[in-house]
């Protein structure tokens, strides 16, 4: 019992650490003891232990020696991931447009219809707006990457997707981005509704490319 425990312990510090890294809270560069997390979380060593080997497998931490440094998400690698959804999200597009049920456009609708009701709120609290955002547009990618019908487009492209917590909270951070990326969200929905494999793939590919091109100009602003 106290084996299990201790993995649904270590589970749980993984997904808090992890959701913690990509949404830049550990910054690149910072060192993470595990004595003070096991001291923060008020847990012991061992399920940190196992948490921290999880990060350093899946290239979140790394030894340096100094201890475990949060690698973090440099511009390099958001540009290669944007590059790499350019050159596979239009296929996994393609196949949604042939699988998607009326279940998942249902849930798709209701979705975008919460996105816009946030991104056209007018609040002093535009953090937890962006918040409330970027999960609405996590969930929307997902229900997007899962209607391929393909575990391998599915667990890349969401994989891809949630690395860039961070960069896409930022880019709904203004209202004028937020409702762009609505806009686009619609495009997508409304070829998806009609099982167009050539408009799915084309609107997908325009929000993606429209996203990567937000991201740079946040880097000028």
């Amino acid at each position: 019992m106290r084996e299990h425990k201790n993995i649904s312990i270590a589970d749980q510090i993984f997904e808090q650490l992890e959701k913690d890294i990509l949404s830049g809270r550990y910054a690149r560069g910072e060192v993470i003891s595990e004595l003070s997390l096991s001291k923060t979380l008020g847990v012991s060593r061992t399920p940190v232990r196992e948490a921290i080997r999880r990060l350093e497998q899946e290239d979140f931490l790394e030894e340096t020696g100094k201890g475990m440094v949060v690698v973090g998400i440099s511009r390099e690698d958001m540009l290669d991931m944007y590059q790499i959804r350019l050159s596979t999200e239009g296929e996994a597009a393609r196949r949604a447009a042939a699988n998607i049920d009326d279940g998942m456009l249902n849930e798709m609708r209701d979705i975008i219809d919460l996105q816009r009701f946030y991104s056209e709120k007018s609040s002093e609290n535009r953090e937890a707006i962006s918040d409330q955002i970027k999960n609405l547009d996590s969930r929307f990618h997902e229900l997007l990457y899962r209607a391929s019908g393909s575990k391998i487009y599915y667990t890349t492209l969401y994989g891809i997707h949630k690395r860039m917590t961070k960069f896409r909270k930022a880019s709904v951070s203004k209202q004028s981005r937020a409702l762009q990326s609505v806009a686009e969200h619609d495009a997508i929905y409304d070829a998806l509704l009609i099982h167009d494999a050539d408009a799915v793939e084309e609107t997908v590919l325009t929000h993606v490319r429209n996203a990567r091109g937000r991201m740079l100009g946040l880097e000028e602003s």
